[in-house]
């Protein structure tokens, strides 16, 4: 069966991964060609960090990048207000040659996925 592969990751799981490690593990299922919906999205920094690896492992014959859209997060908690920490709701990353954006809104991500 062809068809394009989805990682759901819960919140859960992403809590309990360090920083890098989480990035770590998004490239290399990016890299695979697999699209990643996380359920607690990425803060800020980490989703820096995530594009700064990208590309250091850009290959224009088998890796050209990366597709990343996150929610934004509606309201500041204290701690976030506190420490100017902000994180997304939801983000989906894909492989940029298998992912188009074709719209976002506050509540809604728009993307096209592309075989092959």
């Amino acid at each position: 069966m062809e068809g394009v592969q989805l990682n759901l990751i819960s919140k859960d799981k992403l809590d309990k991964m360090p920083s890098m490690e989480k990035l770590r593990m998004i490239l290399e299922n990016v890299k695979e060609g697999i699209i990643v919906v996380l359920e607690s999205g990425l803060t800020p920094e980490e989703e820096a960090k995530l594009i700064e690896l990208t590309m250091l492992e850009i290959d224009h014959d088998k890796f050209i990048g990366i597709e990343v859209e996150t929610y934004p997060q509606k309201e500041k908690s204290f701690f976030s207000k506190l420490f100017g920490k902000k994180g997304g709701r939801l983000t989906v990353i894909g492989p940029a040659n298998r992912l188009k954006t074709l719209q976002k809104q506050d509540d809604l991500i728009t993307a096209l996925v592309q075989f092959g």
